[in-house]
């Protein structure tokens, strides 16, 4: 399956509250508000509005954060929650 790429939505577009370990994100054109968890709006930043596939967002997140190194690919966890994160509308096919 091909890597598809995704774009987040605008920085404006979206409300972010932290709530301890949930998050709450209102998205200012459905007017829905999502509670997500991490790794949820560690990814929508790590997006910083660019086109990105998992592979980019990994990379990304590796920057930052220690995602296991314990030989896992992080890659497709992370096409998982792109995929999660389309269908809520939070980011669009690119």
């Amino acid at each position: 399956m091909a890597d598809r790429a995704y774009r987040a939505a605008a920085p404006d577009d979206l409300r972010s509250e932290a709530l301890g370990a949930l998050t709450l994100l209102f998205d200012r054109r459905s007017m829905q508000t999502h509670l997500v968890t991490q790794p949820m709006p560690e990814i929508l930043a790590a997006m910083a509005g660019d086109r990105c596939n998992a592979a980019l967002v990994a990379e990304r997140l590796a920057a930052g954060f220690d995602l296991g190194g314990g030989g896992d690919d992080p890659k497709p966890l992370i096409a998982e929650r792109l995929a999660e994160l389309a269908a809520m509308g939070l980011v669009t096919e690119a």
